[in-house]
């Protein structure tokens, strides 16, 4: 080990700061589980306060629990590794979800929630047919339990071990002791999904959210003293003034992100997760109407705009402190913490990292099991499901769902890329198949179910050999794009072969779906946003040093902003006087 981990400022880890660190967690967390008790008693006795959280999630809690599902342990140790690793090209991933982000508020909310549909399947099934509804099902339970609880689960675990030193505690190696801490938070994490529901997730999350801010804005800081040896400003004068190529979000082909896949397949990863991943838009399901839907989702995306600065910063801080001395990038992190945080914060770190680890786990395991009993289950059953059987199935499915995550989860460990990277490529196999049934789906009447069942099994052929067996000499980011222009184009010629009867809509709406009367100059300045950290982590902003046109693209910036603002605003004044 190149780096020996202490914590706070080169002290070690007594037995006197574990307990301490230890009792200040569980105090936290004992108060974050009370609070979220106290919100849910009784509200988890029917399918729709399990699944849905009673269909009452304000804005606030639908923000709180897309931010802490969302930016979990697995993106504080991914992204700062690989800003540790390469540069801030990664933060394509999470800045320019505000793009789907805003897609999802105006385009397909509007549609999930006016159908008053349970579960993405359950819209495929009304557009298609159930065979489709169980093949996405299919494609969702083995990515969730091969792919996305694992990761939560190892950099969840990863984070710990590091921090704690957990081989040295328990004098075993390094694979014994992150597979002991892999079952210890899987277990503790599972207890709270299987028994609480969704709405003691969404619940939890707000306010462990909170925390993830607090304690991500800290880091940085601490890092940045640490780095100008007690002066932070020194500190981020070396950040800013060498090696800044290492703040570069312009990805070159040999970077984890090339800048030109932005405009190809990260926008349609982006869409799958935020407009059709079932663990992240099951809470705006939940919505109590479609404003605070939106109001939730969108402000969930001015704090993707947050992540370059407590979740990739660090892993820079950590390349000038320690250069290529750790041996592996995904311990950048880990290893910053646990050298720079003081003592006194160790148990409120620990309870947010676990919070958000939490989270992640709970949310996938919540939406596994609703994913299982409301599109699998109870459709096969000939007779009619009642609620606590219904959340007995559940409960069980959620564990063995856990269960059979635990397997895989130490495998992580051998990613040679990092976390971030084999996440994103595995993730492949289904996330494409499905944002292309749904915009397909929404946009056309015509297409037959016969087309989306091709897509499908295409998709994963064709993705398996372009990946792992041809290995093309292009990012799987692009492959993402040439797949997705590929199946839409079967789907358009098997619709034109075989057209089907057109599919009518039908609103069957449970909530109030009057818009967000500021849902779209919201959507304008959060793109703008967009643009400015673009601009920011570029060559013309803090790569060669802020200047002249920098300021210039910043002013026009504003400048149209604030005219699209303007003109939206007119419009839905208009609208509502011709109502």
């Amino acid at each position: 080990m190149a780096v020996v981990l202490s914590f706070g400022k080169g002290r070690g880890l007594a037995a006197e700061n574990i307990t301490f660190t230890v009792l200040s967690c569980l105090a936290f967390m004992s108060l974050v589980g009370l609070y979220a008790y106290l919100k849910t008693r009784g509200e988890v006795a029917t399918r729709d306060g399990y699944f849905l959280a009673g269909r009452g999630l304000t804005g606030t809690f639908i923000a709180g629990s897309l931010l802490l599902t969302n930016l979990s342990a697995e993106q504080l140790i991914g992204l700062n590794g690989s800003a540790y690793g390469f540069n801030m090209s990664a933060m394509a991933w999470e800045v320019t979800a505000g793009v789907a982000i805003i897609v999802m508020a105006l385009v397909f909310l509007p549609r999930y929630l006016g159908g008053a549909f349970s579960t993405l399947p359950e819209f495929l099934e009304d557009r298609f047919d159930a065979t489709v509804r169980r093949l996405t099902v299919v494609l969702f339970l083995l990515g969730y339990g091969l792919v996305t609880i694992p990761s939560v689960l190892y950099s969840g675990s990863l984070a710990v071990l590091r921090l704690f030193d957990v081989p040295a505690l328990l004098g075993v190696g390094f694979s014994s002791g992150l597979v002991l801490t892999i079952l210890f938070v899987g277990a503790v994490g599972g207890l709270f999904a299987i028994f609480g529901g969704l709405r003691a997730v969404a619940v939890s999350d707000t306010v462990n959210g909170l925390g993830l801010l607090i304690v991500g804005s800290l880091v940085p800081i601490f890092g940045l003293i640490a780095l100008g040896d007690g002066d932070f400003s020194r500190g981020l004068a070396t950040v800013l003034s060498e090696d800044t190529d290492k703040l570069n979000a312009i990805g070159a082909s040999s970077d984890p992100v090339p800048f030109g896949t932005l405009f190809t397949g990260m926008i349609l990863a982006n869409l799958f997760y935020w407009g059709t991943n079932q663990y992240v838009i099951q809470r705006t399901l939940g919505a109590k109407n479609l404003a605070e839907g939106q109001k939730g989702v969108l402000l969930s995306g001015f704090f993707k705009l947050l992540v370059p600065f407590f979740m990739m910063l660090p892993g820079i801080i950590a390349f000038h402190l320690y250069g290529t001395g750790l041996e592996h990038i995904d311990l950048a992190y880990p290893t910053l913490v646990a050298e720079v945080l003081p003592v006194y914060l160790g148990g409120f770190f620990l309870a947010v990292l676990l919070g958000a680890v939490f989270s992640s786990f709970n949310s996938l395991l919540n939406s596994a099991a609703t994913l299982f009993c409301l599109d699998v289950y109870q459709p096969l059953r000939r007779q009619p499901v009642d609620d606590a059987e219904l959340i007995r199935v559940a409960k069980i499915a959620s564990l063995v769902i856990a269960l059979f995550s635990f397997a895989a989860a130490p495998l992580l460990q051998y990613a040679p890329e990092g976390l971030w990277q084999i996440i994103r490529i595995f993730t492949g196999f289904y996330n494409i198949p499905v944002i292309t049934l749904v915009l397909v789906g929404l946009f056309t009447r015509r297409i037959p179910a016969l087309a989306a069942k091709v897509v499908v099994v295409f998709h994963v052929v064709a993705y398996g050999l372009l990946q792992f067996v041809l290995e093309v000499e292009i990012s799987f980011i692009h492959v993402y794009a040439i797949l997705f222009v590929v199946e839409v184009g079967i789907m358009l010629l098997i619709g034109a072969l075989r057209p089907a009867t057109p599919w009518q809509y039908e609103r069957r709406e449970r909530v109030d779906m009057t818009p967000w009367r500021f849902a779209v100059p919201v959507s304008i300045v959060l793109f703008a946003g967009i643009v400015l950290m673009y601009l920011l982590f570029s060559p013309i902003g803090l790569v060669n040093g802020v200047g002249a046109t920098f300021y210039l693209a910043l002013i026009g910036l504003v400048k149209v902003t604030v005219a699209l603002c303007w003109l939206a605003d007119r419009r839905w004044l208009r609208r509502q006087a011709e109502c």
